[in-house]
């Protein structure tokens, strides 16, 4: 049994009827009726698939941002070291 909201239109806004999943459902209307509409309306820029230069690029400077997170972090834990060894330990 299912709850009716005020709110709530019918419109699917997020479709969780998943392939693979054990709650998939092919006969569910709503859902078909949203992925008709959604199929008419296709936007060219979200079907991008990127080239592999491109993903090389963005792994690239992935792991340029990881490394220098990392590089603050060391950084400031030397001189937190070197201010325990020549300041507060003295």
């Amino acid at each position: 049994m299912t709850r009716q909201y005020a709110d709530d239109d019918g419109r699917v806004i997020c479709d969780m009827n998943v392939e693979g999943m054990r709650w998939y459902n092919q006969s569910l209307s709503k859902v078909s009726d949203y992925r008709r509409s959604r199929a008419k309306s296709t936007r060219p820029d979200v079907d991008n698939v990127m080239t592999p230069r491109q993903t090389l690029r963005y792994t690239f400077y992935a792991v340029l941002a990881g490394l220098t997170i990392v590089a603050v972090f060391v950084v400031a834990w030397i001189l937190m070291w070197l201010f325990a060894t020549y300041v507060w330990f003295k």
